[in-house]
C-alpha cells in the first residue's frame, strides 16, 4: 500500500492527533480527523496546557509587581476584572484552535465534530454533533483519545465547590480559601494562579515532598517560594473525608502520624493525576489489548495488537505529555507509510510551569540512586549567575548528570526563571550523546541564564569561571 492510497482515521484531535493527521496529509494520505470539539486542539488547548499557561502568565505578572517593591518601585494593588481575565484566556484558546481548523482545511483534512465507535477494526460509526450517525471505513485507524482527571471516590461530592483541573480553569470566581489535593504539577500550577489572585491556598500531598517525580534539589527552591505564596503546605497528609456544608467544604486532613484536623474551604481542587481514555465503544470488536492500568498496548511503531490500529499519547502510557504525543503521532504515521522508524527517545523533557519553573530531561539523580547507576553530578547555583542577579531571581539551580567514565551527558535538571525554555538544550545534548566537554566548549551568550548550562559542565571539570571548585584528579 502506497502513502497516497492510505485512508486514515484519527480519533482525537489533541496535539498528538492533529500532528499525526497533518503529517499524514503532507505525505499524501486521505485523512479524517474526529473529535467532540468544534475545532482541533484537544484537552491541551481547550482545558489544559494553553489556558493554564495564559493564567500562569497573569499570576507571574502580579507576583512581579509585588517583588518590584524590593527595587524601589511600588504599584497600586491590582484590580482584577475576572470577566476580562477569562476573556483573555478564552481568546488565546479560540485563536489557536481556530488556527488549527484553518491548517486542517489547507491540508484537505476532513474534520468531523463527533464521537467514534468501532464496528470492526477498519470501520467506525461516527455520531456527529447534530446527533446524526455515519459509518465510515478506513485502511488505518489512529487512536489519540487522551486522558481525563482521575477521580478519588472518597472525595466525590455533587457540588460545584469540588473542582477538577477543568473546573479550576473556568475561573468562576476567586474563592477566599482553596484546598488543593495533590502536590503534583497540576495542583501547584493552578494553586499558584489562585494564590496570585488573592486566594488563601492549602496544598495537601500524601508523599514526603512536592513534585514526587522530580529531584529534591530541583524542588527545594520552588518549595521555599511556595511557602511564601501559599497559606499552608501539608506533606505526608491525606484528605480522609469531605463534607458539603453548603457554605463550604469541610475537609478532614489526616497526617501520617495519625493526627487529624478539620478545616472548611470555599472550594476544593482535586488534582491527583489523570486516567487514560481507553474505554472506546466497540474496542472489544478489535484485537486491541488494554493493560490492567487502562493503557492501550503498542509496540515501538505505536501499532496495537490489531495491525490496522495504532495508538498514541496519554492513552498508551506515561509520561502524559503533549510533546510526547506529538512525536508519537508522527512516528505512527511514518510507520504506516512504510518508513523505518521507532519511537525510542533518549529523553522526554518534563516542565512544571510554576514560578520558579522546574524542568528535567533524561536520567534523574533520584533514578540513578534507585537503580545504582554511577554518575557524577555537576551543579551550578544561580546565585553565581550575573543574569539571575539582574532579575533578582538567584534561587535557581542547573545541574548535569554525567557518566564518570565516558563523560557523556545522561541527564539535565533546571530550576529557575525560564527553565522550561532552557531544558531543550539539555534534551538535544542527551539525544546527540554530547560529552560534558561539548557543552563546556559551546559558546553561550552573556549575560544569559543559558550560560548556567555551560558553567555546569565547567563545574564538572573544576574550571567554572563564576564559582570555585577543586579540579578533578
Amino acid at each position: 500500500m502506497t502513502e497516497s492510497s492510505i485512508k486514515l482515521a484519527v480519533v482525537g484531535a489533541g496535539p498528538g492527533g492533529y500532528a499525526a493527521a497533518f503529517l499524514a496529509a503532507d505525505l499524501g494520505m486521505t485523512v479524517t480527523l474526529i473529535d467532540p470539539e468544534i475545532n482541533p486542539g484537544g484537552v491541551c488547548l481547550y482545558r489544559g496546557c494553553i489556558p493554564s499557561k495564559a493564567l500562569l502568565h497573569i499570576a507571574k505578572l502580579i507576583e512581579e509587581s509585588e517583588q518590584a517593591k524590593n527595587w524601589g518601585i511600588e504599584f497600586a494593588a491590582p484590580k482584577i476584572d475576572l470577566a476580562r481575565l477569562r476573556s483573555f484566556k478564552e481568546g488565546v484558546v479560540k485563536k489557536l484552535t481556530g488556527g488549527l481548523a484553518i491548517l486542517a482545511k489547507q491540508r484537505k483534512v476532513t474534520y468531523i465534530q463527533g464521537r467514534a465507535a468501532f464496528e470492526n477494526s477498519t470501520t467506525l460509526q461516527v455520531t456527529k454533533a447534530d446527533g446524526s450517525t455515519q459509518s465510515l471505513s478506513f485502511d488505518r485507524v489512529l487512536l489519540a483519545t487522551g486522558s481525563r482527571p482521575a477521580i478519588v471516590p472518597a472525595l466525590k461530592l455533587d457540588t460545584p465547590r469540588m473542582m477538577d483541573s477543568t473546573g479550576a480553569l473556568n475561573l468562576e470566581d476567586i474563592p477566599g480559601t482553596l484546598l488543593v489535593v495533590g502536590g503534583g504539577y497540576i495542583g501547584l500550577e493552578l494553586g499558584s494562579v489562585y494564590a496570585a489572585l488573592g486566594t488563601k491556598v492549602t496544598v495537601v500531598e500524601m508523599l514526603p515532598g512536592l513534585l514526587p517525580g522530580a529531584d529534591r534539589d530541583l524542588v527545594l527552591p520552588l518549595h521555599k517560594r511556595l511557602e511564601k505564596l501559599f497559606e499552608t503546605i501539608l506533606l505526608n497528609t491525606t484528605v480522609a473525608a469531605v463534607k458539603d456544608e453548603g457554605s463550604g467544604i469541610r475537609a478532614t486532613l489526616k497526617a501520617q502520624d495519625g493526627t487529624s484536623q478539620e478545616k472548611v474551604f470555599d472550594r476544593v481542587l482535586v488534582s491527583v493525576g489523570r486516567k487514560p481514555n481507553s474505554e472506546i465503544p466497540g474496542l472489544d470488536k478489535t484485537q486491541v489489548q488494554v493493560s490492567g492500568k487502562g493503557f492501550i498496548e503498542v509496540n515501538k511503531q505505536l501499532q496495537t495488537a490489531d495491525p490496522a490500529i495504532y495508538a498514541i499519547g496519554d492513552v498508551v502510557g506515561e509520561p502524559m505529555l503533549a510533546h510526547k504525543a506529538m512525536h508519537e503521532g508522527r512516528t505512527a504515521v511514518e510507520a504506516m507509510a512504510g518508513h523505518k522508524v521507532a519511537f525510542e527517545p533518549a529523553a522526554i523533557p518534563a516542565v512544571v510551569f510554576t514560578d520558579p519553573e522546574v524542568a528535567w530531561a533524561g536520567l534523574t539523580e533520584t533514578q540513578a540512586q534507585k537503580e545504582n547507576i554511577e554518575v557524577k553530578v555537576a551543579k551550578f547555583p544561580w546565585a553565581a549567575s550575573g543574569r539571575a542577579a539582574t532579575l533578582d531571581r538567584q534561587e535557581g539551580l542547573t545541574k548535569l548528570l554525567i557518566d564518570p567514565h565516558t563523560e557523556r551527558v545522561l541527564g539535565v535538571g533546571i530550576t529557575g526563571v525560564g527553565a522550561g525554555d532552557m531544558i531543550a538544550e539539555g534534551v538535544l545534548a542527551i539525544e546527540m550523546a554530547a560529552l560534558a566537554k561539548d557543552v563546556a566548549l559551546t559558546i553561550h551568550p552573556h549575560p544569559t541564564l543559558s550560560e548556567t548550562v555551560m558553567e555546569s559542565a565547567e563545574v564538572f571539570f573544576g574550571t567554572s569561571t563564576d564559582i570555585y571548585r577543586p579540579k578533578r584528579t
